[in-house]
């Protein structure tokens, strides 16, 4: 077999064109098995290591690549008739090449650990692709100067001694990224956000689930399903709503006012409390609230008990009862949390009367629905004391207007 290869060897050294580019197609071809050999291996073997398709992440290729420019590197001085500059060059370039490669394959592992992370039930408590892409700066930032390093073949020590120099024009240059690294860090580290929360930040027209925090950004996906872009640092320098403590309570809060018409305020006659008896949620109470005044205006002297000495009930006063009991028995208020019915100044709009409650649902839906129900009975139900809700004149109201007749 020897002796079969020999005259060709032989034939080719006298065509010396000929030998170099047999000797670079067969260095080329080398490379080439070796990358398909080490794909396969290291997709079998990585994918037993962890079960996951790592090749979706692009780390297998690249770490296959570094092996065919390691066969170049170290083939190319093999070549015959290739000038020492051309092989030089070919070196410094598979170096610098190697160094690229294979920081594109840490930047790939880093995603594929991000992904990793995002598998547990916990990942969005603590996200950590702000730290990630810190990890990749970094990378990226060494693998430049040591790419630089080795296509010019000096040391990489010679170009970081002169960094030093340029040391306030890159903290300028990367301002921002320093201010969001630190932003990242107190945001996961005081636990101020966290993916799926529902933040509200008016001043950029921000409102909705947060659905993705980066070192530089944070994603809030408006309740319009429109999609706001907020710089990192913004959570740190200024102030938003985080509705986080609202939905791990369990209960939501309705606060909101009735606006009674003032004069239709009165006190109540005995035919008033006798059919008001007849109400469930104010049989006990209007029981209680007589004998108590009953014993009040026992103490006046007889010349004291006009109505206008004795204390009475009011239309508005046992309304005001019945819509806390209202509430007391229903099924969709927290009975644990803040429970009141308020009277609040007047105003020229009417008589506030403000409940202030928490639903025992966070969800948006049924939270208006449990409002709109309580509001409609209160609304329908106010009649039955004599009150009146105040609203401006409508123009309705101007047509039923008559004016008295001209003199």
């Amino acid at each position: 077999m020897q002796n079969d290869v020999t005259p060709w060897l032989a034939w080719l050294r006298q065509h010396e064109e000929l030998h170099t580019i047999v000797t670079t197609a067969v260095l080329l071809l080398l490379a080439w098995i070796s990358n398909w050999i080490v794909q396969r291996i290291l997709i079998r073997g990585l994918f037993r290591l962890t079960g996951v398709h790592i090749q979706d992440h692009g780390l297998i290729k690249r770490l296959a690549n570094v092996v065919p420019a390691l066969v170049l590197t170290g083939g190319v001085r093999v070549v015959p008739n290739l000038p020492n500059a051309l092989v030089e060059i070919i070196t410094n370039v598979c170096a610098a090449f190697i160094i690229l490669t294979i920081a594109l394959a840490l930047s790939a592992a880093l995603n594929i650990v991000n992904g990793l992370y995002l598998r547990r039930k916990d990942a969005h408590l603590r996200p950590i692709k702000g730290y990630i892409q810190v990890l990749k700066i970094a990378i990226f930032a060494i693998a430049t100067v040591l790419i630089i390093a080795s296509l010019i073949d000096r040391s990489p020590l010679i170009l970081l001694s002169g960094l030093g120099a340029m040391a306030a024009v890159l903290l300028l240059i990367f301002q921002d990224t320093l201010l969001s690294l630190v932003a990242s860090v107190q945001i996961t580290s005081s636990d101020i956000i966290r993916v799926g929360d529902w933040v509200e930040m008016p001043q950029l027209n921000a409102d909705g689930d947060v659905i993705d925090i980066a070192l530089h950004t944070v994603k809030v996906q408006n309740w319009d399903k429109t999609i706001t872009t907020i710089p990192t640092k913004r959570f740190i320098t200024d102030s938003f709503k985080n509705w986080r403590g609202m939905q791990e309570s369990g209960g939501r809060r309705i606060k909101r006012c009735l606006y009674l018409d003032q004069n239709s305020v009165r006190f109540l006659n005995q035919d008033d409390i006798e059919r008001l008896h007849d109400f469930r949620l104010l049989d006990s109470y209007l029981t209680v609230k007589q004998s108590e005044l009953l014993s009040w205006n026992s103490q006046l002297d007889e010349d004291e008990r006009l109505p206008v000495n004795s204390r009475q009930l009011t239309n508005l006063g046992t309304f005001r009862a019945y819509v806390e009991n209202y509430l007391r028995e229903s099924q969709d208020i927290r009975k644990d949390m803040t429970l009141l019915v308020r009277q609040m100044a007047p105003t020229a709009d009417g008589l506030p009367l403000e409940l202030y409650c928490f639903t025992n649902t966070t969800a948006w839906a049924r939270y208006e629905a449990i409002q709109s129900d309580i509001f409609d009975h209160l609304l329908a139900i106010l009649p039955e004391f004599g009150l009146r809700v105040f609203q401006h004149p409508s123009g309705a109201d101007m047509r039923t207007l008559r004016l008295p007749p001209a003199q």
